[in-house]
């Protein structure tokens, strides 16, 4: 009776992780002479763990990265010309708290969007909500919203992500009522929450995808304002394990 009745709380209460272990850690701590304090401590910390974990696989999911990528794969040693110690202080985290921008500049194949996942998959392990999406996504997700009459809505969860992930900035053309679009979830962000942008476009050229110069300067004075730009120059990463890999047929 009273193990049924055990149960019933426990799933009420949603305790599942307790629920599971709390027969076999009574037996553990019947032979340890483990206080009940200390007993029920145990049982919760479980609990928690298993919630915590629980809760950054969730975050992980709804941050919609296309692949994970960590840090530890990341090989400097392809650019040197990188600034390590500037990319290391990053995932430190303190950008997110300070609300400043990230803006990672080099060619095609060099590693910005490994970065970039990197550092979101570092926010959602430390509590934070993330948000992935290339360019060419984020303009179609809003000109559908648009088209729908939810584009404010959309625009409003946007704005309340802690890190929002903008890849490719430049692969997608848009026409100016889309750069118009793009340029307000950007500048909603503005002091309130970091968006970090990947892009191949120098700044002076940002113009070929946001239209007018008027709204270029106007998106680069916010976005910049408290800004980490990480040039990334060197030789595509995809292009050298190409070479190789024909290499080591060859040798084969």
């Amino acid at each position: 009776m009273t193990k049924s009745l055990l149960d019933d709380y426990l799933k009420r209460l949603r305790l599942s992780t307790v629920a599971k272990n709390y027969e076999r850690a009574a037996k553990e701590a019947d032979g340890h002479r483990v206080t009940y304090e200390e007993y029920l401590c145990s049982l919760l910390e479980q609990e928690v763990q298993a919630r915590d974990e629980s809760r950054r696989k969730e975050r992980l999911t709804r941050a919609k990265f296309p692949t994970l990528k960590t840090l530890d794969d990341f090989k400097f040693d392809e650019i040197p010309s990188l600034d390590k110690q500037s990319v290391l202080q990053l995932f430190k985290g303190k950008y997110i708290d300070a609300l400043e921008n990230i803006v990672f500049v080099g060619p095609h194949g060099v590693g910005k969007t490994h970065l970039a996942i990197a550092l979101g998959i570092q926010a959602c392990q430390n509590g934070r909500q993330v948000r992935f999406s290339t360019a060419g996504d984020l303009l179609h997700q809003l000109t559908e919203a648009r088209e729908e009459r939810t584009v404010s809505k959309f625009q409003e969860k946007l704005a309340k992500i802690d890190v929002l992930i903008l890849d490719e900035l430049g692969m997608a053309d848009c026409n100016p009522d889309e750069a118009k679009l793009l340029s307000q979830v950007i500048n909603a962000r503005y002091e309130k929450h970091s968006t970090i942008i990947t892009t191949n476009l120098e700044f002076k050229d940002w113009t070929t995808v946001f239209c007018t110069q008027q709204l270029t300067s106007a998106l680069l004075d916010r976005l910049t304002h408290r800004c980490n730009i990480v040039q990334v120059i060197g030789e595509s990463y995809r292009f050298k394990e190409s070479v190789r890999r024909k290499k080591g047929k060859k040798a084969a």
